[in-house]
């Protein structure tokens, strides 16, 4: 998985960084890189998943009150 970014001939060299963080970002390398340094077991990724959605029903509950 590379990101290769094309400088246009009017891009200063901020653009070009700020093309380049925007891809990273779309395409979740810096979580995929987080998730993989190191390994979790099956009960740890299930805490985390339960938490997720625990966190998201929560949220829809408190803004269903207002």
């Amino acid at each position: 998985m590379s990101i290769v970014i094309k400088r246009g001939p009017n891009d200063s060299t901020d653009a070009v960084i700020r093309k380049f963080q925007k891809k990273v970002a779309l395409e979740n390398v810096v979580q995929e890189y987080r998730d993989r340094e190191y390994h979790k077991t099956q009960s740890e990724k299930r805490q985390e998943r339960r938490a997720a959605r625990m966190r998201k029903i929560m949220r829809a509950r408190m803004y269903n009150n207002n």
